[in-house]
């Protein structure tokens, strides 16, 4: 079985000590959506709510997320990232926004939790931007796509 690193021998939480390790190129890739009525899709995709432009108000929050993880997440390292991108898809089938994030670093440590905390933000921000229209809105599926680098490589999310 597989050690957790994020507790000491007592059982007891603790930061990871990365020191020992080099830095390397990382990237993680997350993402998720959020279903909304078709109206409320269409506000958005027509840019007419009352709070305004809200995918680009998503994605500066997301990308400040990314940058402000380790504040929130409590065993999360402090990172200096090189790279945070913020795509989202309108789409008619869900109704709803897809989110994908991208998070890079050269560092010791991965960005997957600033890749996912990206997204996260990011579609909460969509739901507050979009909540007097429709408070029935619900986030779906955040999930780490892929990641790369560091010591246990590569990974790729494999769907059924």
């Amino acid at each position: 079985m597989t050690r957790l690193t994020h507790t000491d021998d007592s059982g007891q939480a603790r930061m990871v000590d990365v020191s020992s390790k080099d830095s390397s190129a990382r990237v993680a890739i997350a993402t998720g959506a959020i279903r909304m009525s078709a109206t409320t899709l269409e506000a958005i995709r027509t840019n007419s709510l009352k709070k305004g432009d809200v995918l680009s108000v998503a994605r500066v929050a997301g990308i400040m997320a990314a940058k402000k993880t380790s504040d929130t997440i409590p065993l999360c390292h402090p990172i200096a990232l090189t790279d945070i991108q913020i795509e989202f898809t309108l789409d008619d089938s869900l109704p709803g926004v897809r989110v994908q994030t991208l998070a890079r670093t050269i560092e010791r440590t991965g960005v997957e939790m600033e890749a996912l905390n990206a997204a996260s933000v990011a579609l909460l921000t969509i739901y507050d931007m979009a909540k007097a229209l429709d408070r029935s809105m619900t986030i779906i599926s955040i999930a780490l796509l892929e990641k790369s680098g560091g010591v246990s490589g590569n990974w790729k999310r494999v769907e059924p």
